[in-house]
């Protein structure tokens, strides 16, 4: 028998049941064990370890809701379990899956309906078993790359934020790792065991959107979690969260102030506690003003706003992130082993990088796949990056101020400058005095006038 065949354990104190179900799905190719009352499965349970049970509601030594329970209290993942009762009522199925019963079937059985049901619950299971894994290996490896002093900067922030249970709004370009960074809060935050719920706002169609954010129970009282209830205990990140459709919006924003909200065909109001990241790469205040986005959500959602800046503004971390991602496709694509050589590094620390950090992935995932020869050498950059090398550099040598008028492009300049200098030097007004040349009084009033924070 292959270990690999389903186990699934059918518990009923009716022969004929366990007999004709049992035969059933053996000829489907599931590995069968029976049990006839609760204390029978309870020791063929501990032997066989089963992927799903089926379990009968009403037997004569313990009912299957109190079986149900007594699994569920001794804190250990469960396999999914069907529940079956040939005395069935639209109560008992809610308390079944209320209590966790991934579904409930009426006697007489439909054996359609039943193979159905079964495929459905194992390929959950098995969904479940992966994201877990998934999960697991997420929350070690989400750390950014990068050693700048911004990269330093961002992750104490970050860190900081993960103490509170603030909203957070994520600030950046396409391809800067907005979702990775807010990963990196949910697994410094207290809420690290609790689920992260990622989802693009703007693929979520209005006439879908209340079902997918907050789940519905069909007429049998069979319930379809939604992200947030998905989300309990956990973070529900937004992203994109401008691309938003106004009904959406009022949806959202009513649930995130009172906490709770009642399911699709539901009737009780659903507690949550969930921590909300969102994301935007366009200026979301501007949304809000010009009447696209509802300000009241602006504010809810922006009680701290983080920029997270443009991978143009840390190239020093370019060429410890060509690194980190060489190693990630060594192993985790199997791919075989190359090197960027000190001028294709040097090179790409002057790219401009319109994509970001999600450009430079790609692009070493392109020549770990197509490329031959362990050295990654310029010539084979330059011709991966293709026609995009000669606008590039154009950018890079002629920054944007240049179009501007003298003294807007003189503040940009001084700004960006400062800006630089006071990093490098730790936020120092002293230090940067003296690298810059500039008498303190001076440079106060300098950084005030060019809003730059202290």
């Amino acid at each position: 028998m292959n270990t690999n065949t389903p186990r699934i354990l059918v518990v009923d104190d009716e022969p004929d049941i366990r007999h004709l179900v049992g035969e059933i799905l053996a000829d489907e190719g599931y590995q069968v064990s029976v049990a006839q009352n609760a204390s029978e499965a309870k020791a063929v349970k501990t032997i066989v370890t089963p992927d799903l049970i089926l379990l009968d509601i009403w037997m004569p030594d313990a009912d299957g809701i109190t079986l149900l329970k007594e699994w569920l209290a001794e804190g250990r993942p469960l396999c999914p379990v069907v529940m079956m009762s040939g005395h069935g009522s639209v109560e008992t199925a809610v308390e079944a899956t209320r209590l966790g019963a991934y579904d409930f079937l009426e006697k007489p059985l439909s054996m359609a309906k039943l193979l159905l049901i079964v495929s459905r619950a194992l390929e959950a299971s098995h969904l479940q078993i992966e994201n877990a894994g998934l999960k697991q290996q997420l929350g070690v490896d989400i750390e950014p790359v990068g050693k700048s002093a911004t990269v330093a900067r961002i992750k104490e922030q970050l860190k900081r934020l993960a103490q509170h249970n603030a909203r957070v709004l994520l600030i950046g370009e396409a391809g800067v790792g907005k979702e990775m960074y807010a990963r990196y809060l949910h697994n410094n935050s207290g809420q690290r065991d609790g689920p992260f719920v990622d989802v693009a706002v703007g693929s979520i169609s209005p006439e879908n959107s209340a079902v997918e954010f907050f789940g519905k129970e069909d007429a049998s009282g069979r319930v379809y979690p939604g992200l947030l209830e998905r989300a309990h205990k956990g973070t529900l990140f937004l992203g994109e969260v401008a691309g938003m459709d106004r009904e959406t919006q009022l949806r959202l924003l009513s649930a995130l102030e009172s906490s709770s909200f009642l399911r699709v065909g539901g009737g009780a109001p659903v507690r949550v506690d969930v921590r909300v990241i969102s994301s935007t790469r366009v200026a979301l205040n501007e949304e809000a003003k010009s009447g696209r986005f509802r300000q009241d959500l602006y504010y809810l959602l922006n009680e701290v706003a983080l920029d997270i800046p443009p991978l143009r503004e840390h190239s020093e971390d370019v060429p410890g992130l060509l690194s980190f991602y060489i190693d990630y496709f060594v192993n985790h694509e199997k791919l075989s082993f190359r090197r960027f050589s000190m001028a294709a590094q040097n090179f790409l620390r002057n790219y401009s990088w319109r994509g970001n950090v999600r450009e430079l992935k790609n692009l070493v995932q392109r020549l770990m796949i197509l490329g031959a020869g362990e050295d990654i050498e310029l010539d084979e950059v330059k011709a991966a990056l293709g026609g995009v090398v000669s606008d590039t550099l154009m950018l890079v040598s002629v920054p944007e101020f240049f179009n501007l008028p003298l003294k807007e492009a003189r503040d940009q300049f001084e700004k960006a400058y400062l800006e630089y200098h006071f990093e490098k030097t730790g936020g120092s007004v002293a230090k940067l005095s003296s690298v810059v040349g500039m008498e303190r009084t001076h440079l106060y009033r300098k950084l005030h006038s060019l809003n730059i924070k202290l």
